[in-house]
């Protein structure tokens, strides 16, 4: 025989339902700090990624600056000049811009020579950040 407690069965629903509810906030809880954690990764990445972007605009930059100006045995073309002004533009990056400006609006071979000196320690000072 069956003894019906009106208040057993609801209790006992309540109960389970309570449980059930916990243990999906809990779950949502977990997920929602591995989502904000793999987030703060993934930014971390590609953070990193940029910078080896840059890293490599940089070394061609560099490449091409010492190929063109710095093994030149006489005046640089326009057309390497041209190629050069792209290529540090392309660098997108306002500290070697201006840099570059003051190499190229040098007006004495000292002047150039310093420019070029500090134009090539920037460059190595960007590539190591």
């Amino acid at each position: 025989m069956y003894l019906y407690i009106p208040g057993f069965l609801t209790n006992r629903k309540k109960f389970f339902i309570t449980i059930i509810v916990v243990l999906l906030l809990g779950g949502n809880i977990i997920l929602a700090t591995k989502c904000y954690f793999e987030i703060k990764d993934f930014k971390a990445a590609e953070k990193e990624l940029q910078s080896q972007k840059l890293n490599i605009k940089i070394i061609s930059f560099s490449k091409l600056f010492i190929e063109k100006v710095l093994k030149a045995s006489g005046e640089v073309s326009f057309e390497d000049r041209l190629q050069l002004e792209n290529t540090v533009r392309s660098l997108e990056d306002e500290e070697i811009f201006d840099q570059w400006e003051k190499f190229t609006s040098s007006t004495t071979e000292t002047g150039a020579q310093q420019e070029v000196i500090n134009l090539l320690e920037l460059l190595v000072k960007k590539m190591q950040l």
